[in-house]
């Protein structure tokens, strides 16, 4: 087993920062005396994701001088366990970025009866990120069962930090019982792929299932990916699995709810892309058979996700609920690109992921960052809250209003250009059906999302007081409102930079 020498900590640094943060934050947050506003403490959490952030852009820069010296653009950390590559680096930069717009809107916004001990809600957001950024950079099914059990355990606490509460202390237990069976899948699953091809790194499981080394397991090959997907099923909320979401979602604190929706969700989806690209396309080479199965699973989930959400969150009337309910259906979305072109790869297959996904942290944070400043004033998390809007907070309004267009994805935004890209894909592809659901979907949430429209424009609310937004939450609106008018105007240079960065070969398919 190769051992980690000093010099490459470095390309564990922004790993490493957010670690050494975690611990400083959360030895400033008990010396501190109780006077001292711990928003200071949350400054120094988005300091830290910042940080990070700048030594992750460095390698993507470091790895493109590498591919122009004819270097291999990745680097492999103890024996291929932990793996540098730009697959891994983007997600990281999308996980940073979310999860500092996320601290940033709550800063000066959180309640004490919502979160009683607001300095441990920032520094608990970092641990959380590493887990994330350890499950889009593993190479091996152990390292990446520890990135995932890192970012669910702080998820954990985080949903259950409103302690007098009696709704988050029922989200609390709904998560955790859901996520310990889906972690039990996921980690059976992985038992049976080490049963039959003697390895834990993924590159070695691909390798052997391309070479049909299994010999006479199949069956066991099938129980493994199938076992895994249910896992995933349930970490990303996919229809028949999405029931603990509005739940979870409804009580957890808000910023929670948004890092949620975005960054675990994102986690969950580098995971299966990992494990999917590396090994399950491989799947015993001489009967592709398997291979078309798994991805008809993933196919059927993605519809069912998709249609469940869009229908459910019709009749939502608490935003948290609905939003939840879109998330299930954006879920679907961003599976459809793994489900296609299994055999005849091109980079394409991620940047259309990525750039959608891109597109949803934005739209989600902003939403969530909206309703973080109207549920402050109102006090009601339900739809109703947005009455008359326009008239008491109408700038709020209208960067709500792109919000919402970009989530309904009308032009011309990034979250029309997003389902666009996927749906081109599942056409061309000739995976009809696949997207004519999503084309009916879309359309059929147009009705979810108007419903905002409806109440900030043409309700009257129950009081014309005005909506105040502090300044760092006004800040993440209208970031996140323009970054989604961004997309949709510049969608090409995006896909192009994706696609210079990424290739499938050299991310996954390489030693």
């Amino acid at each position: 087993m190769q051992t980690l020498t000093w010099s490459e900590t470095w390309y564990l640094a922004p790993e490493i920062v957010l670690a050494a943060f975690t611990l400083v934050l959360a030895i400033a947050d008990l010396v501190l005396p109780g006077r001292i506003n711990r928003d200071l403490i949350g400054w120094g959490a988005v300091l830290g994701l910042l940080t990070a952030g700048v030594f992750v852009g460095w390698h993507i820069h470091d790895l493109g001088v590498w591919d122009s010296a004819g270097r291999d653009p990745y680097y492999n950390l103890l024996d291929g366990s932990y793996r540098v590559d730009d697959f891994g680096n983007l997600l990281k930069l999308v996980f940073l970025g979310a999860a500092a717009l996320i601290v940033l809107a709550s800063l000066g916004t959180l309640k004490k009866e919502e979160i009683p001990i607001k300095g441990e809600f920032y520094y608990l957001v970092l641990p959380a990120v590493l887990g994330a950024m350890v499950m889009a950079s593993s190479g091996d099914l152990i390292t990446l069962f520890v990135g995932m059990e890192l970012l669910s355990i702080t998820s954990y606490v985080l949903v259950g930090i409103r302690k007098s509460s009696g709704l988050s202390g029922e989200a609390a237990f709904k998560y955790v019982v859901t996520g310990g069976t889906a972690s039990a899948f996921v980690l059976y699953g992985m038992s049976f792929l080490y049963g039959v091809t003697g390895s834990t790194r993924l590159f070695d499981i691909g390798q052997a299932l391309q070479s049909g080394a299994v010999g006479d397991y199949k069956a066991m090959v099938y129980a493994a990916f199938f076992l895994i997907i249910v896992g995933f099923a349930l970490k990303l909320a996919l229809a028949p699995f999405h029931a603990w979401a509005p739940d979870v979602y409804q009580g957890a604190p808000t910023p929670v709810t948004s890092f949620l929706g975005v960054v675990a969700k994102g986690a969950a989806f580098a995971m299966l892309y990992r494990i999917f690209m590396n090994s399950a396309l491989f799947a015993v080479s001489d009967n592709a058979q398997v291979r078309d199965d798994l991805y008809l699973a993933l196919a059927v989930l993605a519809a069912a996700a998709m249609i469940v959400g869009t229908v459910g969150a019709l009749r939502q009337q608490n935003v948290k609920r609905l939003l939840a309910l879109s998330g299930v259906a954006n879920a679907g979305i961003l599976l459809i690109p793994l489900t296609l072109d299994v055999t005849n790869l091109h980079s394409s297959l991620f940047s259309e992921f990525f750039y959608y996904l891109l597109a949803y942290v934005f739209m989600n944070v902003g939403a969530f960052a909206v309703l973080t400043a109207v549920s402050r004033e109102s006090g009601s998390e339900e739809l109703s809250a947005f009455a008359g809007l326009y008239h008491r907070a109408p700038w709020t309004a209208g960067a709500m209003t792109v919000l919402v267009c970009s989530l309904a994805g009308l032009p011309v935004t990034g979250g029309f250009f997003g389902k666009l890209f996927i749906l081109f894909g599942a056409v061309q592809n000739k995976v009809i059906w696949l997207a004519a659901i999503l084309l009916a979907t879309t359309v059929t949430s147009y009705y979810v999302y108007f419903k905002f429209i409806r109440q900030m424009y043409m309700r009257g609310g129950e009081s014309e007081k005005q909506v105040r937004v502090p300044p760092a939450v006004g800040f993440v609106i209208w970031l996140s409102a323009l970054a989604s008018v961004a997309l949709g105007v510049l969608p090409k240079p995006i896909l192009e930079w994706v696609n210079d960065l990424f290739s499938v070969t050299k991310d996954f398919l390489a030693p």
